[in-house]
């Protein structure tokens, strides 16, 4: 069974000569050219969807059973498929929102053209080099990115509030967004767009619309969930794994074991509690929320990450997280920073403990108005309400 073949991706280019560009015109070709490259977006995420539907129809076939060569074959496309999916999804977190960034949407519309033509090994390589321009680009926008002049240093948590600081670290300077809510005035809650467990086509809601609703006077970004434009999630778009009781006394996802031995964080009504695995919780309602994530940031005062293999933790991004010192509870985001880099900056700011949660193009942090995003829609978020 032949591939079909498919075209390049089209990139337009609008000259405009600096006589005619005013302040307007200037916004309405950037307006037009981020609605064009995102829906080049759309289109490569529905050819890699088609080429994982092909491919599994190539599975299916009876051959499969019997023909090494045709199992060769599905192993070469598995192979290859699976290596452009992590690239295009990293393409993706890089180009959010939407932008061109030295052709790289070219570049990876010539891989699909070279999947749909069978070529392998070409394709192969062509990925490796995009995954390398990719990390670069990663390096230059950390190095560019620069902490404002007029953010104050302090290693200081502030005991109430929204603070922007800088803080040292021994791994550098690090932009930090965190609100800080007592617990004697305040009830944190953990909220979903779905009212149970859902398994795909999922409801997503911005992080506004879960504090109008809740009446929140803050929030944040919850676990990791599959958004509809990663080209992997086709077939559990919104979903997610992760252990989760919302507002409503819900739990979430409570007979998938998969994760349960991540980390968790338990809202009570005057307490907040870190456990390493959420296994370790039952399915009480007598509290305020749960939300399950990973990796565990800081634990007992103690840094528990300090870094491993997995590209989307090790680059430079938007990291949020919630976090305690005391009944004191803090949702934040460490900006241009590693996972490793984020549980270094709770450590400098005193957190007894602390949680990683979604970020990139996820990342979103409100109090009073967007202090941070709003990013994507959001599958579960973390909210402050005064009690």
């Amino acid at each position: 069974m032949a591939f079909k073949s498919f075209p390049l991706i089209k990139i337009f280019l609008v000259i405009i000569t600096l006589s005619l560009v005013t302040a307007v015109g200037y916004n309405i070709y950037q307006y037009n050219q981020n609605k064009k490259l995102a829906a080049e977006r759309e289109k490569n995420t529905a050819t890699i969807q088609q080429i994982s539907q092909e491919l599994n129809n190539l599975k299916n076939e009876d051959q499969y059973k019997t023909n090494i060569a045709l199992k060769k074959k599905i192993d070469e496309t598995q192979k290859t498929f699976s290596q452009s999916v992590v690239v295009y999804e990293s393409l993706l977190d890089l180009e959010n929102p939407p932008k061109n960034i030295k052709n790289l949407d070219s570049l990876f519309a010539n891989v699909l053209t070279q999947l749909g033509k069978q070529d392998y090994e070409t394709a192969s390589k062509s990925l490796t080099d995009l995954s390398t321009k990719i990390k670069d680009e990663q390096a230059k926008i950390a190095a560019s990115a620069t902490i404002p002049k007029n953010v104050p240093a302090n290693n200081t948590s502030p005991s109430g509030g929204y603070s922007r600081q800088k803080v040292t670290t021994e791994n550098g300077e690090f932009l930090v967004d965190l609100v800080a809510g007592d617990l004697s005035s305040t009830k944190v809650i953990v909220d979903t767009a779905s009212e149970s467990t859902c398994a795909n086509d999922c409801p997503i809601l911005p992080l506004a619309t879960y504090v109008t609703r809740s009446g929140a006077y803050a929030g944040i970004n919850g676990s990791y969930y599959c958004p509809a434009s990663y080209p992997s999630c086709a077939g559990k778009i919104n979903s997610f794994d992760l252990l989760v009781m919302n507002k409503n006394k819900v739990y979430f996802n409570s007979d998938n074991n998969i994760y349960s031995t991540n980390p968790a964080v338990v809202f009570g009504g005057s307490y907040i509690k870190f456990v390493t695995a959420a296994q370790e919780i039952g399915r009480d309602t007598n509290i305020d929320g749960v939300l399950s994530n990973f990796p565990l940031l800081v634990f007992n005062s103690n840094i528990m990450f300090n870094g491993d293999s997995d590209p989307k933790k090790s680059s430079k991004s938007s990291r949020s997280f919630v976090a305690n010192k005391g009944n004191v509870v803090y949702i934040g985001v460490v900006h241009n920073a590693t996972v490793a880099d984020s549980a270094k900056v709770l450590k400098s700011l005193g957190m007894e403990n602390g949680m990683n949660l979604d970020g990139g193009g996820s990342t979103a942090l409100w109090s009073g108005g967007y202090k941070v995003g709003p990013g994507r829609d959001l599958a579960n978020v973390i909210l402050f309400v005064k009690k």
